[in-house]
C-alpha cells in the first residue's frame, strides 16, 4: 500500500523485527535531510507539530534534540516527556518509590521532573524516543542509536551523548501529540521489568565509572527482584481479592443469619449442626462463586447480568446437590434460597466498591448496551458515515463548529463540548479526523478530560465506488495501532 500510494517515499521493509534501534539506523544512514524524527508507530501527531519544532530549532542552534508534550489515549499527560539521567541516586529514589511519594521534590522527584510545569519550555537531560526531533548535524557527531539496546534505554543513551557533544535537549510543550502506549510498555508487567532493567545495565556499563558501576548494578539487581516481587504480589492480590472478599462476606452473613432462622423456625439457636456451617455452607458458597466465575463475574469489565446468571445457575446446581444428599444432610432449603440472594447482593456491593477503587469496571447495564457517545466534527457528518458509526456506538448527537441547516441531534459547537458532555453524562467522544484537525482533537481531549470518558479517533475515507470506510486509531493496550475497517452497505 505504501509503495503504491507513496512512490516518492523510500520504503525499507524488513522481514524480521530487528529492534527499534537497528530499524531507525537503517533510515538515518540513507537520510540527507537537515532534521530527523524518531517517532513511535502508536502516535497521533498534530498538523503543525513539525513546523513548530523546526521553527524552534532554527532559532536555537544549540538544540541537539527536541521532545514535545505527550498525552495518552485518555488525555493524561505522560511524565516520560521530560526526564533526568538515571544516576545511581536518582535510580535509587525511583526504584524504591521515593520519587512517587515526593513527585514535586527537586531531590526525590528528579527522574520525571514533575516539579517543572508541563506547559513550559525547559532544558532537560532525557527525552523520549517516542518523539525525538533531532538535528542530523548532531547525530553526525554523537553517532546513531546504539544497537546494543533492543527496546528501552536507547533514548536515554542518545540524550546523554547529545549533551556530551555540547548540545542541549529541550522539552518543547508548545505542541502536543497522542501516544497510545501498548502492551510492551505496561509498567507492571514482568516482561517490562526484565527488558527495562537489562537496558539500564547496558547504559550503566557504557557510561559509569568502575566505582559507580558496582553500586549501580547492585541497585539494578535489587530493583529487578524488588519490582518483580511487587508485580507478582500485585497480580496475586488482584486475582484473589474479590473471590476472598465475596466468600468471607457471604459466609459471615450466613453465620449471623443461621442462628436467627434457627430460633425463629425451631426455637433453638443451636439447631443447625457444626457440619452445616463449617462444611455445607462453605461448599454451597464455592458453587455459587464458581458459576459466577464461569459467567464472567470476575472479569475486568463486569456487568449486572453476569452476576445474575452466575448466581442463578449456581443456585440451581446447589439445589440439585441438596436433593441428592441423604435426608439427614438436607438442612434448610430456605437458607439456600436466602443464601443465593445474599450472594447476589454481596457480589453487587463488592463490585461497586472495587470499581470505586479502580480494581475493575462494573456496570448495572446489560453487556449488550452501548455507551452513550457523541460525534465531533467541523461539519455535519455525512449520513452514510454516521449510520456506519451508529452500528457500533450509541450516538446521541453531534458537535460541529457551525450549526448546520439540518440541525437534528445537534448538541452545540466545539466550544460547548466540555459543558454539554458533563451535562449529558457522555461516556464516549468520537472525533472524526477528516472533519476536525488533530490539533483541535488534542485541545478538546485536554479540556474535556475527566474520569470515565473514552476518546475515540476515527479516520473516515471513501473508495472509488463512494463506499465509506472507518479506521479506528485505537492504540490503548496494544503494541501498535490497531486498524478496524468496516465497509458500509
Amino acid at each position: 500500500m505504501l509503495e503504491e500510494s507513496f512512490p516518492v517515499v523510500h520504503l525499507i521493509a524488513n522481514k524480521n523485527n530487528l529492534g527499534f534501534e537497528k530499524a531507525c539506523n537503517q533510515a538515518l544512514w540513507l537520510s540527507t535531510a537537515k532534521y530527523a524524527l524518531l517517532l513511535n508507530p502508536d502516535t497521533v501527531v498534530a498538523e503543525n507539530s513539525f513546523k513548530l519544532c523546526i521553527d524552534f530549532k532554527e532559532k536555537h542552534h544549540d538544540a541537539g534534540a527536541l521532545g514535545v508534550r505527550m498525552i495518552d489515549g485518555n488525555a493524561k499527560f505522560l511524565p516520560e516527556s521530560k526526564r533526568s539521567l538515571p544516576t545511581p541516586w536518582i535510580s535509587f529514589y525511583k526504584i524504591f518509590g521515593l520519587s512517587a511519594l515526593f513527585p514535586k521534590s527537586k531531590i526525590f522527584g528528579k527522574y520525571q521532573l514533575k516539579y517543572l510545569d508541563e506547559y513550559e519550555i525547559a532544558e532537560v537531560e532525557v527525552l523520549s524516543g517516542a518523539y525525538m526531533f533531532l538535528r542530523m548535524e548532531t547525530l553526525q557527531k554523537t553517532g546513531f542509536l546504539d544497537e546494543a539496546f533492543f527496546m528501552y534505554g536507547e533514548d536515554i543513551d542518545l540524550s546523554y551523548r547529545i549533551i556530551k557533544a555540547g548540545y542541549k535537549n529541550y522539552y518543547f510543550p508548545k505542541t502536543t501529540i497522542i501516544h497510545y502506549k501498548g502492551e510492551s510498555t505496561k509498567k507492571g508487567s514482568l516482561n517490562y521489568i526484565r527488558i527495562f532493567y537489562q537496558a539500564m545495565n547496558i547504559y550503566a556499563k557504557k557510561h559509569f565509572s568502575e566505582k559507580k558501576l558496582r553500586w549501580y548494578l547492585f541497585f539494578i539487581q535489587l530493583a529487578i527482584y524488588f519490582r518483580a516481587g511487587i508485580s507478582v504480589l500485585k497480580r496475586i492480590f488482584q486475582k484473589i481479592f474479590l473471590p476472598v472478599l465475596d466468600f468471607s462476606l457471604i459466609y459471615l452473613i450466613f453465620k449471623l443469619v443461621t442462628p436467627w432462622w434457627a430460633v425463629f423456625k425451631y426455637g433453638n439457636p443451636n439447631y443447625f449442626s457444626g457440619s452445616f456451617l463449617n462444611v455445607f455452607i462453605p461448599g454451597y458458597i464455592i458453587v455459587w462463586l464458581v458459576f459466577a466465575l464461569i459467567k464472567g463475574a470476575y472479569k475486568k469489565n463486569i456487568y449486572f447480568k453476569d452476576i445474575a446468571y452466575g448466581i442463578g445457575y449456581g443456585s440451581i446446581a446447589v439445589l440439585i446437590i441438596y436433593s441428592l444428599l441423604p435426608e439427614h444432610y438436607r438442612f434448610s432449603r430456605f437458607l439456600i434460597s436466602l443464601g443465593s440472594i445474599i450472594s447476589f447482593l454481596v457480589l453487587i456491593i463488592n463490585r461497586l466498591l472495587s470499581s470505586a477503587l479502580n480494581l475493575n469496571k462494573f456496570s448495572l447495564k446489560s453487556s449488550k448496551q452501548l455507551k452513550s457517545a457523541v460525534i465531533v466534527g467541523n461539519d455535519f457528518v455525512a449520513p452514510e458515515l454516521r449510520k456506519l458509526i451508529e452500528k457500533d456506538f450509541n450516538v446521541i448527537g453531534y458537535f460541529s463548529q457551525d450549526k448546520p441547516v439540518n440541525s437534528e441531534n445537534y448538541l452545540g459547537n466545539l466550544d460547548n463540548l466540555p459543558e454539554i458532555v458533563d451535562f449529558y453524562g457522555i461516556e464516549r467522544i468520537i472525533f472524526v479526523l477528516n472533519e476536525i484537525s488533530v490539533k483541535e482533537i488534542i485541545d478538546k481531549m485536554t479540556l474535556t478530560r475527566k474520569k470515565n470518558i473514552e476518546f475515540i479517533i476515527l479516520l473516515s475515507t471513501k473508495d472509488e465506488q463512494d463506499n465509506y470506510y472507518i479506521i479506528n486509531l485505537e492504540g490503548q493496550k496494544r503494541k501498535q495501532l490497531k486498524l478496524f475497517r468496516k465497509k458500509a452497505k
